[in-house]
């Protein structure tokens, strides 16, 4: 078997002025079309036959499995392995297709619009529309591909307003955009074929729920629309499938490959027998920079970007002679930056780069050789897609080497191989119902031509998302839209759509102008940019960050030491600072919960622990940890909840250890807590990890209601969580987004965009108007219910109170920490301690804690 085509364009492949991100190559000529054939004389699948024979390939059995499916107009799912032919499948799939319902192969003019290619981010776009002209050019088709994101500029936007493409690269918000063309029937209609690519992504978000209703649309113009998914790391696949289609009657295709993966572990010289979050972090720089210089090319994965800014410095560090040679990438660096980063790998000029998940999806880099994860994955699926940015072609082993930042990510590391053989990878779920989406969906149809109630509401729940939408629902939001609801019917700025001889459109410019520039779903904290007081961008950092700064501050950002010296109109102005202390930069947002499904695997590997297996180079390497524990307390299995109690000057320590993932884990110690406190009042502090929860009490506690297990009951969980939360505070920043998506609020234009007090003060204030005289608002209940779903993950949450009622409980008293309670206390400690200070303390515990375990042994 040969090559499959997911491999990158050759190296003369051509940029066209369509690309961004992606510059020319000097002297590359243009691909030359195979001689002898005659593109229309073939059918779909010939042509897709001779062009793979051309290049001495054998196409795999999945791909001719999609080619046929949909030549013949069937829509389906395409699950394969990261690397393994994917994107030809589906490209020739949509020639074939294009083929069979009589599309010219060429033509003096370019034929319309007929294939839409969506990928989640626009960093993609450059790389997918080149592996989609190379076939083109090849076969001789005559056809225009070009790329519509918030990147093209305008020049190419121009030209493509006069006539689009006939196929187009192109992301779901300016999906969205162009449907709100007054002339988006006769521009969009002719869609034949739809691509959504890294279907795995979308499927979870709001952004999915979009990409929905989008298709919706264009159905409703072409009932023979043909729609395939890509996915790669999916645990759910018929339901991706229905989801994605409205409907399960496709085709699911898997292509399965006998594609090796490797999943090692860089073990640390000393892992010892306690430790913390990042606590061996240090320790494994050395290490990581040996496997570095061992490769050519490598990936090093974290999961957040001060991380990723740290290794960076790590790194040059310990090898300054690498500078120019690592790079840097992540979300917040501008986009030149990202760019060259991008090139430089798939030119294989840079040694390594360290990056976040802004390189976890498609983009092709052929030359990495090695990807290395510093810390948890925290997902199997997460794993294997990092794992696939190595050996990313047919034939080619994918290698992920784990590196752990603290004892107990080995036992994860060995759990995370079991689960990723096994095939244990998480699902995906789709919103329900999400009323922002739908209004913002209504005002951008009623932009696009407008629209009659009736057939909007029928073609509405052909989006899987909306399949129980009721018309009372329906016409809540349809009333939203036209009047503001019940409490902002006073005010003619929210009556956004009208009705114009029976047809709901848009006739204010305003409106329409201010809906355009705010759709999508994606919402962020407001960023200001940082410029060079000498002129030159180098990223965007959160507004709260540049509020904390004082003129003189330093701070490490895109690897660079800078000085702040003054902030205004959103832009922070530094320059560079020499050989002065700087903080590394942190930015807002959760850190990433380990996955039911990980979470799982661990206390199946401790269970194997606990009866003496360390067959696992991992496992070894943990023993002295897990040994020490057992002996101090014992080790949590899926049958055996360990519950310790601590008193120390601080108070009663109460550790748990149900290892749910910290968003369950939050919702857990609250409503923990304040069950205990319901009857003998007292003050808590909770800390919390994937694994386990700390409650500290001033006051000392009763046990008993944790050991019998009766404070695990169900009961009723809503009243409790709520009662335990500040849910209203939880609800009200949750409802800032909403409202931003449903259009109430604006982040501002261009060049004059909203600070993020600006934005909060507003939506705080419809809150605070829909709760008192509009208490069934639509949105105010989402608010609710998202807090429910997703801050606090209250199914994961009543699992998980499940499984802690059938499981036997272990309580343990403890002279010192045990090595799993010492990362809980450090959680909190980091809270409260300076640096040093926090130093000092554990060193003074770990003597005692040593001394303590030296006894015990």
């Amino acid at each position: 078997m040969g090559s499959s085509g997911d491999e990158p364009a050759p190296a003369e492949a051509p940029s066209s002025s369509a690309e961004v991100g992606a510059a020319p190559r000097e002297n590359a000529p243009p691909p030359q079309p195979i001689p002898g054939i005659d593109a229309t004389k073939l059918t779909g699948v010939e042509l897709a036959a001779a062009w793979f024979a051309a290049r001495g390939w054998q196409p795999f059995a999945f791909q001719r499995e999609v080619w046929d499916a949909m030549a013949a107009g069937t829509s389906g799912l395409l699950h394969a392995t990261t690397g393994s032919g994917k994107t030809y499948a589906v490209w020739f799939g949509a020639i074939a297709r294009a083929r069979a319902i009589g599309m010219p192969m060429r033509a003096a003019t370019p034929p319309r619009l007929g294939i839409l290619w969506l990928t989640p981010m626009r960093a993609l776009a450059a790389d997918s529309a080149r592996a989609l002209r190379e076939p083109v050019a090849g076969l001789g088709i005559g056809w225009s591909i070009g790329i519509r994101t918030g990147d093209t500029p305008p020049a190419e936007r121009a030209r493509q307003d006069r006539r689009f493409p006939t196929a187009l690269v192109t992301t779901p918000e300016s999906l969205s955009l162009m449907l709100t063309r007054e002339s988006a029937h006769d521009e969009l209609g002719g869609i034949h074929t739809v691509i959504v690519d890294e279907w795995h992504e979308l499927m979870g978000s709001k952004r999915g729920v979009q990409v929905q209703l989008a298709l919706a649309r264009l159905k409703r113009w072409n009932p023979a629309l043909v729609v395939w998914g890509l996915s790669a790391t999916l645990g759910n696949l018929e339901e991706a499938m229905q989801v994605l289609l409205g409907h399960s009657d496709g085709a699911m295709v898997r292509g399965r490959l006998d594609k090796a993966l490797v999943i090692d572990t860089l073990l640390p010289a000393n892992p010892g027998r306690f430790s913390w979050g990042g606590h061996l972090g240090k320790q494994m720089q050395q290490p990581v920079v040996e496997e570095i210089a061992r490769s050519s090319t490598t990936l090093v994965f974290v999961n957040m970007r001060s991380q990723a800014e740290a290794w960076y410095q790590l790194l040059l560090e310990q090898r300054p002679e690498w500078a120019g040679l690592v790079a840097l990438h992540h979300g917040s660096l501008d986009k030149d930056v990202r760019d060259w980063v991008e090139m430089g790998l798939k030119e294989g000029r840079l040694k390594a780069v360290v990056a976040t998940s802004s390189l976890d999806l498609g983009v092709d880099f052929l030359p990495v050789e090695r990807v290395l994860q510093i810390g948890s994955a925290k997902g199997v699926a997460r794993l294997l897609q990092r794992a696939g940015r190595s050996g990313h072609a047919p034939g080619r082993a994918s290698r992920i080497t784990l590196v752990p930042t603290n004892t107990l990510e080995l036992v994860e590391a060995a759990a995370a191989r079991r689960a990723a053989q096994a095939g244990n990878i998480e699902k995906r779920a789709t919103h329900d119902k999400p009323f922002d989406v739908l209004v913002q969906h209504l005002v951008t149809v009623a932009l696009g031509g407008g629209f009659t109630p009736d057939a909007m509401f029928d073609e509405v729940r052909q989006a899987w998302a909306y399949r129980t939408l009721t018309r009372a629902e329906f016409d809540w939001a349809l009333d939203f839209v036209v009047k503001g609801g019940t409490s902002l019917t006073a005010y003619p700025e929210y009556h956004r759509v009208r009705e114009v001889d029976g047809i709901y459109r848009v006739p204010d410019r305003g409106v329409a102008r201010r809906h355009k520039l705010g759709v999508g779903t994606i919402v962020s904290d407001s960023s200001m940019q940082v410029k060079y007081l000498s002129g030159g961008r180098i990223g965007t950092v959160e507004e709260g960050f540049v509020a904390r700064l004082r003129k003189g501050d330093c701070f490490i950002f895109a690897g660079r030491n800078l000085e702040f010296i003054r902030a205004e109109e959103m832009t922070a102005y530094v320059k560079r600072a020499e050989n002065r202390k700087a903080a590394m930069i942190s930015w807002a947002g959760a850190k990433m919960p380990l996955s039911s499904e990980l979470a799982d695997a661990v206390l199946d590997v401790l269970a194997g622990a606990a009866q003496g297996d360390s067959s696992e180079p991992e496992l070894e390497a943990a023993r002295p940890m897990l040994e020490t524990q057992a002996r101090l307390s014992r080790l949590p299995t899926p049958k055996l909840l360990l519950i310790e109690r601590l008193l120390s000057r601080e108070g009663q320590h109460l550790f748990i250890y149900p290892f749910a993932g910290r968003n369950a884990h939050i919702g857990l110690g609250s409503l923990l807590a304040w069950r205990l406190a319901r009857d003998a009042p007292n003050t808590f502090s909770i800390s919390i990890n994937d694994y386990g929860l700390e409650l500290l009490s001033a006051l000392p506690v009763d046990p008993a209601p944790l050991v019998d297990q009766s404070l695990f009951e169900e009961g009723d969980l809503l009243h409790d969580v709520f009662a335990s939360l500040n849910s209203s505070e939880l609800a009200r920043r949750r409802f800032r987004e909403i409202a931003r998506v449903s259009g109430l609020i604006s982040q501002g234009y261009p060049g004059q965009p909203k600070s993020t007090r600006q934005l909060q003060a507003s939506s705080t204030l419809f809150y605070e108007v829909f709760r008192k005289y509009d208490a069934d608002n639509m949105l105010l209940t989402q608010a609710q219910s998202e807090v429910l779903s997703q801050e606090l993950d209250i199914r994961r949450l009543a699992e998980v109170l499940a499984r802690m009622r059938q499981q036997k409980v272990a309580y343990v008293d403890l002279a010192v920490p045990s090595p799993f309670a010492l990362p809980l206390m450090v959680e909190r400690f980091r809270e409260k301690l300076t640096t040093e200070k926090l130093n000092v303390r554990l060193e003074r515990m770990l003597k005692e804690m040593e001394k303590e375990a030296e006894s015990a042994g």
